[in-house]
């Protein structure tokens, strides 16, 4: 195994640590020697380019370097969540999930926030820290900010989930609830920054907490080889922007792919339009995303790392935390299953792939879990509704079940509807039926039209 003592990190670190390092950056020395002058001259245009369109004052040391110290500085308050195979999912990718929903605060947001306050100054740790969070951020700077003995105060939307408000206080956080959604609660942080002094802890455009993102890329890279593609979740673009930054100086030729909940659209349009561009306002399930502006630093590093950011819907997020329950026995939130929702509806192109997709949180509230359930039951065909039309009369609902029964359904609710119908003798009989997939629920509806039922 190769040594880099021309690290000063390298030098300072673990055995353990030193023989994950070597294993990535001997992968991107070995990669960069084997492939010296063969990259393509518009890719280093594009790179060019890119570079010289960044904006005086935005970001300048991240680095390789400062993500490896990242991991040594996290070591002790992380978990290196181990890459998980799935079958079932995506059947046309060999796909891996990356749980970060496993982390002891239950996402992703632990990293950057631990390695941006461990690069604090004792002035700047004795003001206190403050940020602001739909949740998981906030969880992430509590834990870190009560193992440093630091006093913490986090701003969270009033539209934030129970479960994760009560958390962040579990983990010794005052909590300041913010009428809106988390750029209202942005806002707010930022006042009491200016009245009270405190040290500011931002969830995603700052470089010591996009190197503790960058992590995550370490850890996949060392824990699998030949990896074609990474699938990230993006909300205001600090996961993707380590992720994409580290993945691609160890091994330029993997994909990164970015994914955004339709509701909540802000760096998508931004990358679309080649310019930061902020919503009016924000509504997706993903409330772990749902950000109404990206960042200057993040923006400028998507735009050169990340090759193509796409959009989901609720509905498919619905679906891609259902079939994390049952295929996998994995609770993720809406925001922490949007990777896998692109992949599953085929958003981004990974057929025959090898892929890794970031579960970034599992914190979703447990009332919310049950409607998101019901939701991706009724968008996969697993649950359905039938209205019937029908001569109100005995035996008709006996017919009714025996037709869905011989089918293979199961009916679950029965409802007996008076109303309008073209006969005097008429009535409405709605059906919730338990059924395979949308295959079923018409093999079911044609089963009773040939015994002259008739569907509404």
């Amino acid at each position: 195994m190769a040594d880099f003592p021309q690290f000063e990190w390298y030098r300072e670190c673990s055995a353990d640590t030193r023989l994950k390092a070597s294993v990535a950056l001997g992968r991107f020395f070995i990669y960069s020697k084997a492939n010296k002058g063969k990259t393509k001259k518009t890719s280093n245009e594009k790179q060019k380019k890119n570079r010289k369109s960044k904006k005086k004052g935005q970001m300048t040391m991240l680095s390789l370097d400062k993500v490896f110290d990242a991991q040594r500085h996290l070591k002790n308050i992380i978990r290196e969540t181990k890459l998980v195979r799935t079958y079932g999912i995506a059947p046309d990718c060999e796909l891996y999930l990356k749980p970060e929903n496993l982390q002891i605060t239950g996402s992703f947001k632990v990293r950057g926030s631990a390695y941006k306050i461990a690069m604090l100054s004792e002035e700047e740790k004795a003001r206190g820290v403050i940020a602001c969070s739909a949740g998981n951020h906030a969880q992430g700077v509590a834990l870190a900010a009560t193992k440093n003995g630091i006093r913490s105060i986090i701003c969270l939307p009033d539209s934030a989930p129970i479960s994760k408000v009560e958390a962040t206080k579990g983990f010794g956080a005052e909590v300041c609830l913010v009428e809106g959604c988390y750029d209202d609660a942005y806002q707010k942080a930022l006042d009491l920054k200016e009245q009270e002094g405190y040290t500011f802890v931002h969830p995603f455009d700052d470089e010591d907490v996009i190197a503790g993102q960058g992590t995550i890329a370490l850890e996949v890279l060392s824990d699998l080889d030949n990896i074609d593609a990474i699938v990230v979740p993006v909300g205001g673009g600090g996961l993707i922007s380590g992720i994409a930054y580290t993945a691609k100086q160890i091994k330029p030729s993997i994909k990164v792919y970015g994914v955004q909940v339709a509701g909540a659209a802000s760096m998508y349009n931004s990358i679309r339009d080649d310019k930061i561009e902020c919503l009016d306002s924000v509504s997706t399930i993903a409330d772990g995303i749902a950000v109404k502006q990206p960042g200057e630093n993040t923006f400028a590093l998507v735009k050169e790392y990340v090759d193509e950011v796409v959009l989901v819907n609720d509905n498919e997020v619905c679906s891609a935390i259902l079939a994390l329950v049952e295929k996998q026995k994995m609770i993720a939130e809406g925001a922490g299953a949007a990777a896998v929702a692109a992949i599953m509806f085929n958003k981004v192109d990974v057929r025959g792939k090898r892929v890794v997709a970031i579960v970034s949180g599992g914190n979703i509230d447990v009332t919310s879990l049950s409607r998101v359930i019901d939701r991706g039951l009724l968008n996969s065909g697993r649950s359905s509704s039938l209205l019937i039309e029908l001569i109100d009369k005995p035996g008709q609902l006996k017919d009714v079940s025996r037709i869905i029964a011989d089918c293979g359904g199961n009916v679950t609710g029965v409802h007996y509807e008076k109303g309008h119908t073209e006969s005097v003798n008429g009535c409405f009989l709605r059906i919730d039926m338990e059924t395979r997939d949308y295959d079923h629920v018409h093999l079911i509806t044609e089963s009773l039209r040939k015994e002259h039922f008739k569907i509404v």
